[in-house]
């Protein structure tokens, strides 16, 4: 496996290597009880303490978000190990999610348990929701298609939105913030139980002057056509909700809302357009029946509705949008206390519209049916789930997933895990309209999707080492997925002067890596480090066809070297953290032609409580004030720094 090493990766060792020192110096407490912080959903589809979860699972909290309330979603997600994120000169702008080095469009959005992926696209409307309705967020690395279907061939995301406190009749909360780029944020939510009756409600609004999103010149030092001097800001608001009913010992039903809108400047890389804006928005609604029917048998029925949809406003609008219709059916067997067996009937009904594209086919059903099993033997833990997915007019699509976990002893841990996962194309791939191109009232071209396309394929294998105490967590996990049927815009000259575009099956990829991770707790002081080393490889370079250049053999936007480490300190009331991060260089483009160079960036946090109600938080991001390049020709944020006030009842 050729993943490369260094003086910074030397240097990223030695950060671990003290944690490591001083876990083995420490008394090992196994009697942690978790808490519900510690319950995860997202690695089996059911509810369980996330010590037992078997995958690479990371669980980002209220206290992480609380500490980051300036920043975007996307952000937030990337500082966790194994994940790396680009836009297009700020939160705004289009965003992409890297998970284990995958494409974006193979990295699963969950909203509150449901598919969030646009079908036309299949990127999430990342901009428009908002952190501050988020309580957590669960990262799942590795292919889960046998779980969740398509898309899932980098891993799972699933944000999970705010439920408040519902162990009294009320509670409510609020939080108002100004920083840098005249950028203001304010929410608030209340929420409570009683009577068998749980609900919350959250509502937020944003708003920020901005920076400009595109720079003079590129990588390469090439001006840049559309470059027009101005700030890109944005204005957003967003609401979520819950509502339940416990009607008896078991049995609940719940209702979920999130509505999210984002309305962002951005710039034309080509066209120097001065009021260039997009509008886009999430909506995710979910009712639920959760009942307990025997000791051994539980049923989780859902139904769903999603909705995404962006506004491309430059000199016209252009809406494209997609609707989700989810219904899912899960009963829950467990014959013995350690063994349980679920079955999975589900349902997606797709349909996507545009104000200015025809689709040639707007509609695709998928139903599915999955067996999961989860189960221990003294101290074997074991987690295995087949799946299939049949698409109308599409076919039948055949995953499954086996993981072995061993516990060594109370401390130690080994696993090994092997899956499989696909990419359904989008309707964008298989169904854009044939389109033709002139020049002067001459044809030199034409585009249209491909009905043909298969779907993207991938063979996950990984193994795992692990340390863990009350007070410490040390892990080391190596993988390989190879992905086939890549899908590549590709053009052929049929006749002289005349290109014929579409989208094709061409390239095939393998993605190597190794992720560590340690945390260790020293009274009042908590580390954190993670170093990623990643070979993302193209397979199959395509050669040089009329204006496109041959392919490079490293995969775009994915740097192979990722480390980022934290210190937190309190001292009474007073809560003083610091972090770094540095990023190795990437290609910008498939060409392997743009370098982007690596960047390190150092942030600053702080807390103080007045009292147990009244708090402030200040976070202080990239202090040095580093310009550095997520997408060549887009700006990213300088020192910036962000002040928030927090009320809790």
């Amino acid at each position: 496996m050729s993943i490369p090493f260094s003086r910074r990766s030397l240097a990223a060792a030695c950060c671990l290597f003290p944690l490591a020192v001083t876990a083995q110096t420490t008394a090992p407490d196994t009697a942690a009880v978790p808490t519900l912080r510690d319950i995860v959903v997202t690695p089996s589809r059911n509810a369980e303490p996330l010590a037992d979860a078997i995958g690479d699972v990371t669980v980002i909290g209220p206290q992480e978000l609380a500490e980051a309330r300036g920043d975007s979603i996307a952000e937030i997600i990337g500082r966790a190990p194994g994940v790396q994120f680009a836009n297009s000169g700020g939160p705004q702008t289009v965003t992409s999610l890297f998970l284990r080095g995958t494409n974006s469009a193979h990295t699963l959005v969950l909203v509150d348990g449901m598919r969030v992926n646009g079908s036309t696209d299949g990127g999430a409307q990342l901009p428009a929701i908002d952190p501050a309705m988020v309580e957590r967020v669960e990262i799942l690395r590795g292919a889960a298609s046998s779980l969740y279907g398509s898309d899932a061939i980098g891993g799972v995301i699933n944000i999970i939105t705010k439920k408040g406190e519902q162990d009294r009749p009320l509670s409510a909360w609020a939080n108002v913030g100004y920083g840098t780029y005249e950028t203001a944020k304010s929410s608030l939510g209340l929420s409570g139980a009683s009577d068998g009756w749980d609900y919350s409600f959250s509502t937020s609004a944003a708003t920020s002057k901005g920076f400009d999103a595109l720079r003079r010149r590129k990588a390469n030092n090439s001006p840049i056509a559309g470059y027009y001097p101005d700030k890109d800001g944005y204005r957003s608001h967003a609401v979520s909700g819950t509502l339940g009913y416990r009607w008896a010992e078991g049995h609940r039903i719940g209702l979920t809302a999130y509505n999210g809108y984002m309305d962002g400047d951005y710039d034309n890389q080509f066209v120097p357009y001065p009021n260039t804006y997009a509008i886009s928005r999430q909506q995710a609604y979910g009712l639920s029946s959760t009942d307990r029917i025997t000791d051994w048998w539980e049923s989780d029925l859902r139904f769903g509705f999603t909705k995404d949809s962006n506004d491309n406003r430059s000199d016209s609008s252009s809406v494209f949008s997609s609707l989700k219709r989810h219904y899912s059916w899960i009963n829950t067997f467990k014959p013995h206390a350690d063994h349980r067996i679920s079955v999975l009937l589900e349902r997606q009904e797709e349909r996507v519209q545009s104000t200015t594209t025809r689709y040639d086919q707007d509609a695709r059903d998928t139903n599915a049916v999955a067996l999961i099993y989860k189960g221990r033997i003294d101290r074997l833990h074991t987690q295995a789930s087949v799946r299939n997915d049949n698409i109308s007019g599409y076919g039948n699509q055949t995953t499954g997933s086996l993981g072995l976990d061993f516990d060594l002893t109370d401390t130690w841990q080994i696993g090994i895990a092997g899956n499989t996962g696909f990419h359904a194309p989008t309707f964008n791939d298989l169904y854009w309209p044939f389109e033709l191109y002139t020049w002067g009232g001459f044809p030199i071209g034409s585009y249209s999707g491909n009905p043909n396309l298969k779907p993207e394929k991938s063979k996950n294998v990984e193994a795992h080492v692990q340390y863990q105490t009350a007070d410490t967590l040390l892990r080391a996990t190596i993988y390989q997925n190879k992905i086939k049927n890549l899908i590549i815009y590709d053009s052929t000259e049929p006749v002289p002067f005349f290109t014929e575009d579409t989208m094709r099956n061409l390239n095939a990829a393998t993605i190597r890596g190794i992720t560590l991770t340690a945390e260790h707790k020293i009274e009042n002081t908590t580390l954190r480090a993670s170093a990623d080393f990643l070979d993302p490889r193209n397979d199959d370079p395509q050669p040089a066809k009329g204006f496109t250049p041959a392919e490079g053999s490293a995969l775009p936007r994915r740097a192979r070297q990722v480390f980022h480490a934290s210190v937190e300190h309190r001292i009474q009331a007073l809560k003083l953290g610091a972090e770094y991060q540095y990023t190795g260089n990437r290609y910008d483009d498939t060409a392997n032609t743009n370098r982007l160079g690596g960047f390190s960036l150092v942030n600053l946090t702080a807390a103080y409580d007045f009292n147990k109600s009244l708090g402030v938080q200040v976070r202080w991001n990239n202090i040095l004030d580093k310009d550095y390049v997520l997408v060549d020709g887009y700006n990213t944020p300088g020192s910036n720094v962000f002040v928030n006030l927090s009320w809790r009842m």
